[in-house]
């Protein structure tokens, strides 16, 4: 089991020093034994109070993580197991109110047991005031992220937990929504942890105690400075145009050709990653997601990688693209597949509805989109990355209605006919341009006005 820290000590781990105000919180008066005379629950909190020195299971104020001011709401577990009562429930909607007043993220600490029990239903439907704050901030375009400790299970997991924008969490803690005394005897511990919730999509990181201040506040910078757009990225790979449909094919399936993480490390100073769709899926092989600096700006990405995207990488970009956009946030988004992923695991994971929903996320996007054809734009699957009017193209690339061969074999037609089908789908830079399908092709980063060039006229 980690170390378990208390809500002071992990304060001081994780911001700046000498930096952390407590915020003012009214104390509620309850009855005797609280709201259901619960005999001997008075004493269990002035237990709490002394083994802890805390008036109640979380500690709310706000702070500077690496120099960006912030409201954290830290849990306090040696109190009552950092549950959650109606006191603890006027804290956190304080806390909440604070920083949609002073326009600063929120940041919650979570270790917590659960709902109160001694408060029965009173004290669970606590989860549905924190559930409006923490819409209420969203709805104010204020990030909040989350850092798991340990344990983060019950209520407290299923709220601030895990609907934060952005989810880190420790190595090793133990997260999920059953607690470990009220699981099935035979479940496996290692579903409850973290890591396992990382690699099922419902939290995207786990970060060394050591390095999360750091973390931390690189997150919270780059999700409140937005830049104004963002820019196509130069090309990095071929500069000629291709002379055919099928030459353009081949170029853009080449090995050699560079790939989403040259270009992503090219475009931004640093970068850190998204990861899962929040329904039980990842895509890391074939869809990067996250948020960069340039130029001291912050650009949000989603990525194709060159592979069939699965659904999971499609409900991942969609959920970076709205979260982008309610922090005005603008997105460059990178295609590069051959295509969806078509096989029977990827219809039972929904596909269609995953490529729909990004399809939406794009149309519905309020901040500017820039999209830049890196390799192959294998139909639809590559279309629903595409922002309508902002695409780019680059000379190694392609996008097509189709890919060649299955042109060929739908319309019946040989091997020795799949040549002459990718140029009658005009799927080159060049016609993607002259059908308006693009806004033009990029050149290098030395060829000045290089990102609007223009290619000279067919034939």
């Amino acid at each position: 089991m980690p170390e378990r820290l208390s809500a002071r000590e992990f304060l001081t781990l994780v911001t700046d020093e000498a930096t952390f105000r407590e915020l003012p919180c009214d104390i509620r008066r309850s009855a005797v034994d609280g709201p259901l005379g619960w005999h001997g629950y008075d004493a269990s909190l002035a237990r709490a109070a002394d083994r802890t020195g805390e008036e109640e299971s979380v500690v709310c104020g706000t702070a500077d993580v690496a120099g960006t001011r912030a409201v954290l709401i830290a849990f306090e577990f040696g109190f009552l197991g950092g549950s959650l009562g109606e006191r603890t429930g006027d804290r956190l909607v304080a806390a909440y109110t604070h920083a949609r007043t002073h326009r600063l993220p929120v940041v919650p600490l979570v270790a917590t047991g659960g709902s109160r029990m001694q408060e029965g239903m009173l004290a669970l439907t606590q989860l549905q005031r924190v559930a409006r704050q923490s819409a209420l901030t969203r709805e104010a375009g204020l990030p909040q992220i989350a850092v798991l400790r340990d344990p983060t299970t019950g209520g407290g997991w299923a709220t601030l937990g895990a609907g934060a924008d952005v989810v880190l969490a420790l190595p090793g803690v133990q997260v999920g929504f059953a607690g470990s005394r009220v699981r099935p005897p035979d479940a496996d511990p290692a579903a409850y942890t973290a890591e396992a919730q990382v690699a099922a999509g419902s939290a995207d990181a786990v970060v060394r105690p050591e390095e999360l201040r750091e973390t931390l506040g690189r997150w919270l910078r780059l999700l409140t400075a937005p830049a104004h757009e963002a820019p196509a990225p130069y090309a990095l790979g071929a500069l000629s145009l291709p002379g055919t449909g099928w030459e353009a094919v081949r170029r853009a399936r080449s090995p050699e050709r560079p790939r989403a993480h040259a270009y992503l490390d090219a475009f931004f100073t640093h970068r850190v990653a998204i990861s899962g769709d929040r329904c039980g899926g990842t895509d890391p092989d074939g869809m990067l997601c996250g948020f960069g600096e340039r130029d001291g700006r912050s650009v949000a990405y989603a990525a194709q990688t060159g592979a069939a995207t699965r659904p999971a990488g499609y409900r991942t970009a969609g959920r970076l693209i709205r979260l982008a956009d309610r922090l005005g946030i603008p997105v460059l988004t990178l295609v590069d597949t051959p295509g969806a992923a078509n096989d029977a695991e990827a219809e039972r994971q929904g596909a269609g509805a995953a490529i729909a929903d990004v399809f939406g996320a794009v149309a519905a996007a309020r901040v500017p989109l820039t999209t830049l054809v890196v390799g192959e734009g294998g139909s639809g699957g590559a279309l629903a990355l595409a922002a309508p009017g902002n695409t780019w193209a680059t000379p190694d690339s392609y996008f097509s209605v189709i890919a060649p061969e299955l042109a060929a074999a739908i319309l019946k037609r040989g091997p020795a006919e799949v040549e002459a089908t990718a140029d009658q789908l005009r799927l080159r830079p060049q016609d993607l341009v002259e059908l308006g399908v693009v806004r033009g092709i990029v050149g290098a980063a030395d060829h000045p006005g290089s990102r609007a060039s223009a290619p000279p006229p067919p034939g």
